[in-house]
């Protein structure tokens, strides 16, 4: 993990400090609510439906169990005793009162974290692969990159208030599991012929209203030249990208509009950036500064590969519970001897992504005993230790389970993405929560959800997409009807990944549903697959072979009176 220097420290205390005396203006009426939004907005702080909302930055997804604690300690203290992890690796608190903003935040900069640039418009919080450094089908490892891009981005003046949000997806596997055609910039590393690094780049991905595949830029950019290149794209949207319509203003727009009219201004400023810009080659990345940053995240000394590999066996016959675990659960590893284990959030009786303060402190404990103190954010809601050893896979479902993060579900149906939709966001047009709870509800038998196999499901509550939705196998999507909270219900879409296929977004079936009858619907969509699927054949291959009439007249059929005339 990235270790901060006495730079980054100081450099995040400042940024504290320079909050709470915008903070302790504005209460004192010296500074307007209209001049403290920027400057609240890009330390993360938001004004929710109920309370204000903070949201921390946790770059690349990676956390320390020192950094847990003290999130922990933050919602014990501060909050109502919990917390949520976000689908861009970050994380929420809901009930923080305005008059506290600033005490939390110098909790943040004591163990090196902070809410800069998580809202605002301004490049946010750079995510990843989740498996970054571990993952078998590697090519490069993510993490120097992302780290250098973090640096450059935070606080970046020229960028600090471009025409719209802006967000970085960086992937450095065979495998994409950062979703990253979803984003303002997705960027794939890769090897030429000569063995060379460099980055495929894509723009002008996004969800929301309007849901875009990214197009790509260039298919090989050298490595040390990604900071020019993202500058180059970055400023020319923030020349030409619209300010006068919201709704108009995310750079998706721009590139679809502009087709190769924009990646030719991008290629000139690329060009005027090295050539007439004073110090634009500095921008350059050296091999030094490189090497630096990467040397942060070479393999822990204490990981030593463990030869003779592992049998759940070999004592005695395994539990069933525990032979689930695995297969769900636990992941392949590049050090033989090791795993990667996925602590779920996603269980009866809490929101898709929530942890209770004891049960942050136990997944500190579990990181700290089991994972040389390191755990990671997936953009999947749930937590991961990166380090586990094959031989301590037993006591860490023993501890998984006392915590009550061992259901054996990930990647099935009730390992959902849900945002908080309408009883925390004041953005939001319905609640997602209740329409979470009530789908894990109703699909609680786990050997039933083993035959379904893996199936996303994505719910958001408004157009603003932080559920995933549009790519969701089936996506849930909340919208308001004078007054009234209705879902819209599609099937078939993909982030990327191998499982799911090329990115697409999901195909709406029809209608809205009322809420009542969405989890009916779900099942109607669940009985459709099981009627109609081939051997072995996964929902999402199901969806995309029949198409939606299918499933169309299957939850038309559920539909009740009232929302005939849907």
């Amino acid at each position: 993990m990235y270790q901060y220097t006495e730079f980054d420290r100081q450099f995040v205390r400042a940024r504290a400090a320079q909050f709470r005396d915008q903070l302790e203006r504005n209460l004192a009426g010296e500074l307007g609510d209209d001049e403290f939004r920027p400057l609240r907005l890009q330390n993360g702080w938001y004004i929710q439906r109920h309370a204000p909302m903070l949201r921390v930055a946790i770059p690349y997804g990676e956390l320390a169990s020192r950094q847990l604690r003290q999130l922990a300690r933050m919602a014990k203290e501060l909050d109502r005793d919990f917390l949520h992890f976000t689908t861009r690796q970050n994380a929420q608190f809901n009930w923080i009162p305005i008059e506290k903003s600033a005490d939390a935040m110098d909790l943040l900069a004591d163990v090196d974290m902070h809410g800069i640039q998580t809202s605002g418009n301004c490049i946010r919080n750079i995510t990843s692969d989740v498996f970054a450094g571990i993952a078998p089908d590697e090519i490069v490892d993510p993490r120097p990159y992302c780290e250098l891009l973090r640096q450059w981005s935070t606080l970046q003046p020229e960028f600090a208030f471009l025409p719209r949000k802006f967000k970085i997806a960086v992937s450095g596997a065979a495998e994409d599991r950062a979703a990253i055609a979803w984003h303002d910039i997705g960027l794939q590393l890769r090897k030429n012929e000569a063995g060379e690094v460099g980055f495929k780049v894509l723009v002008g991905g996004g969800m929301g209203r309007t849901p875009v595949i990214g197009s790509v830029a260039t298919e090989f950019l050298p490595w040390n030249q990604i900071l020019v290149y993202i500058e180059a794209i970055v400023r020319v949207y923030n020349r030409f990208g619209r300010r006068d319509n919201a709704y108009k203003a995310r750079i998706k727009i721009l590139v679809k509009a502009e087709g190769q009219k924009f990646f030719d201004q991008v290629d000139e400023e690329y060009r005027k950036i090295l050539a007439d810009d004073v110090g634009g080659t500095a921008h350059i990345i050296p091999q030094a500064e490189f090497d630096r940053v990467a040397a942060f995240f070479t393999r822990p000394e204490k990981v030593r590969p463990a030869i003779g590999g592992f049998d759940p066996n070999r004592t005695g016959a395994a539990p069933v519970p525990f032979l689930r675990w695995l297969d769900r659960n636990v992941h392949a590893h590049q050090v033989e001897g090791y795993r990667a284990v996925t602590l779920s959030l996603k269980r009866a009786g809490l929101p898709p992504g929530d942890v209770t303060s004891q049960q942050m402190e136990a997944a500190a404990t579990m990181a700290d005993r089991y994972s040389l103190g390191e755990l990671r954010v997936s953009h999947d809601q749930n937590l991961i230790l990166p380090w586990v050893r094959e031989a301590d896979l037993r006591a860490v479902w023993h501890a998984a389970q006392d915590a009550g993060f061992a259901t054996p579900n990930i990647g099935l149906l009730t390992d959902m993405i849900a945002c908080p939709g309408g009883d925390l966001c004041a953005l939001a047009n319905a609640r997602s929560l209740p329409i979470a709870a009530a789908i894990t509800e109703q699909f609680d038998d786990l050997d039933a959800l083993l035959d379904l196999g893996d199936i996303d499901l994505h719910i958001s509550g408004c157009m603003n997409s932080c559920g995933h939705h549009h790519t969701g196998h089936i996506g849930v999507l909340g919208i308001d009807k004078d007054g009234a909270e209705w879902y819209q219900v599609s099937v078939g879409g993909s982030d990327g990944s191998t499982l799911s296929g090329a990115s697409v977004p999901a195909k709406v079936i029809g209608p809205s549903f009322a809420a009542e009858e969405v989890p009916a619907v779900i099942q109607a969509l669940i009985d459709t697959f099981r009627a109609q699927r081939a051997a072995n054949e996964r929902f999402v291959d199901t969806a995309r072979r029949i198409g939606i009439a299918p499933f169309r007249q299957a939850t038309d059929a559920v539909r009740r009176e009232t929302a005939v005339a849907a």
